[in-house]
């Protein structure tokens, strides 16, 4: 499966948990208190590959862990997003919206390593 693949290749880059919940109120609990929270919403803003990488080593140098929240079919009510990105203007479903939020934390760790990306 494409997501167990870029977990494990993630694993390498640094600490990765993909955690699956069904109701907002245990996704709340779930969120570490300082961590920064990136939503996925078709709202929010679009990044290119290299200016995801860039956000992220802004957050890695802040020293704060990040959570990314995909929601389910129905979306999510969390309250607390400190950002917004967007895959795309389409609809994905949720499985595939992971899929590629994996491989595009994995293609940012090798921009920011400064290694060819070839998968």
């Amino acid at each position: 499966d494409d997501a167990a693949h870029y977990e494990k290749l993630l694993r390498r880059q640094g600490r990765v948990e993909v955690v699956e919940v069904r109701e907002d109120e245990a996704l709340e609990r779930r969120i570490p208190e300082r961590a920064v929270v990136v939503l996925l919403d078709e709202r929010g803003k679009q990044l290119s590959s290299q200016a995801f990488a860039a956000f992220l080593e802004e957050r890695r140098q802040g020293g704060r862990d990040v959570v990314f929240v995909i929601g389910g079919p129905f979306g999510t009510a969390l309250d607390r997003a400190d950002h917004r990105l967007s895959l795309g203007p389409m609809t994905l479903p949720h499985l595939l919206a992971r899929v590629v939020l994996l491989e595009q934390l994995f293609r940012a760790h090798k921009i920011l390593a400064g290694e060819p990306y070839h998968h």
